[in-house]
């Protein structure tokens, strides 16, 4: 959804509709979730996301990320029409931060953990890692 220009900047909101982590944390990205996007005039973007995975054990977590993802101003064009570009040529950086009931899992709420992103055609890709 495009809500145009607000007060915040250029709202829009991306649903997540599903997906996969894996190594370390295998889950299924349940679809429900979304980007709340803030694109400012330069073309960096906001990021904001919250959505749910299911691990193969059946434990839910609630993820969130809060980032920015940043670049020359060609490069982010390219990627908002869609095109592959190489994470080299730009910045996507988030925060990762858990929720979740599980006992096994209940360590990675009081982790830090931090992620490089790359925005594909029709998906994005996190190399997530916890800080020690």
């Amino acid at each position: 959804m495009d809500y145009g220009q607000t007060r915040a900047g250029h709202r829009r909101i991306v649903p997540i509709l599903g997906g996969a982590l894996s190594a370390g944390l295998d889950a299924e990205v349940l679809p429900g979730g979304a980007d709340w996007q803030i694109a400012h005039a330069d073309g960096t973007l906001d990021i904001d996301t919250r959505y749910s995975a299911r691990t193969t054990d059946g434990e839910l977590v609630h993820i969130r990320t809060k980032g920015v993802r940043s670049g020359p101003p060609e490069v982010l064009e390219a990627i908002l029409a869609g095109e592959t570009r190489s994470p080299d040529e730009y910045h996507f950086r988030v925060v990762v931060t858990l929720e979740t009931a599980s006992a096994r899992l209940r360590h990675l709420q009081d982790s830090i953990i931090v992620a490089a992103a790359a925005r594909e055609a029709s998906l994005v890709v996190y190399d997530a890692y916890r800080v020690l």
